[in-house]
């Protein structure tokens, strides 16, 4: 089984900190995604300069991705990123990870999401697309779908909806899954009557965490579930602490997320999916796969970023081992 995915190649750039009045000094919404030019990025750099900041690859849909490459699935990514430093910093990270990067070349620099974590461990994003958002539909074609089984891709895609729409149009003709995060509330809100579209008609797994269900059906998670459900083969609704809830139309499960110490939620849902879908890849049932993402998302958020190193990786092999002889 192969995984493609496709989003936003970007670099995130991650600051703890501990007022939440930057948010009001910039616009941001606590916990939302706003998109902002490369002068917000740099005042706002300027202004937290106190601060230490993390550097690491980036994006939703590379980060699934990145988690299933980990767990040895064969994967692929489509992007656009720049001839520059952080547009390097990316391809040399998808080669050592196992991923097979099919990153374009861009115009303007490589996209930059500036995180701010909170004492809380949530985490606000201030992102500059640079030239992620270059990537265009004509830069994609049937071949780059060819003899792969799942297509992941994330709505923030949604700025170029005519790209996002051949994508998945492209998946389906070549027989792949489509598997579809919504990625963020605010997201959903501002896109609803295109998502909705785009979910009845080509969606096979939707991921969305309480907040984006809410937004999608203006219900709380487990009527949310009851709704999506009518249209999507296989829904997942990600309540935080409280774990997960997902349907294949037939049966409704609950899955309980694992106890952790959390630092930074950044990558958690990202990693959910990731190990979700391994779970679905290897023919695991609904509650074992929930599980599985579970386990990945409660270890991300152990650390700072969507990354982990090779020690916490190893733990998590040694944990889906036993998983998958339950």
């Amino acid at each position: 089984m192969k995984v493609l995915g496709m989003g936003n190649a970007l670099v995130d750039m991650m600051i703890r900190i501990d007022d939440e009045r930057i948010f009001r000094e910039f616009g941001l919404l606590k916990g939302g995604m706003r998109l902002v030019d490369s002068a917000l990025i740099k005042d706002v750099l300027e202004r937290l300069k106190s601060f230490p900041v993390e550097i690491a690859t980036g994006g939703s849909a590379a980060n699934t991705v990145h988690g299933l490459a980990k767990l040895g699935v064969k994967t692929s990514f489509i992007g656009k990123v720049a001839s520059d430093d952080f547009g390097k910093f990316m391809m040399e990270d998808m080669l050592k990870n196992g991923v097979n990067p099919n990153l374009l070349n861009g115009k303007a620099p490589t996209g930059i999401a500036l995180t701010l974590i909170t004492p809380d461990s949530e985490r606000t994003f201030a992102v500059n697309l640079g030239c992620a958002i270059e990537l265009l539909p004509e830069d994609i074609n049937a071949e780059m779908f060819e003899g792969y089984n799942i297509f992941h891709i994330e709505g923030f895609l949604v700025q170029n909806k005519e790209l996002l729409e051949k994508a998945v149009r492209l998946a389906k003709k070549a027989g792949a899954k489509v598997s579809f995060d919504l990625a963020s509330f605010d997201v959903v809100e501002e896109n609803f009557i295109f998502l909705k579209n785009i979910v009845e008609k080509y969606v096979d797994i939707l991921f969305a965490n309480e907040d984006e269900a809410t937004a999608f059906t203006g219900l709380t998670p487990e009527k949310a579930l009851n709704v999506i459900s009518q249209t999507v083969p296989v829904t997942i609704i990600k309540i935080g602490e409280k774990g997960s809830l997902i349907s294949d139309r037939k049966d409704v499960v609950r899955v309980d997320s694992i106890k952790v110490q959390a630092v930074d939620t950044t990558g958690a849902g990202d990693l959910y999916a990731a190990g979700f879908l391994y779970g679905m890849i290897n023919g695991l049932s609904m509650h074992t796969s929930g599980e599985i993402g579970s386990l990945l998302s409660g270890k991300v958020i152990e650390v700072i970023g969507a990354k982990m190193d090779d020690e916490r990786w190893s733990n998590i092999y040694t944990e889906l081992r036993k998983l998958m002889m339950e």
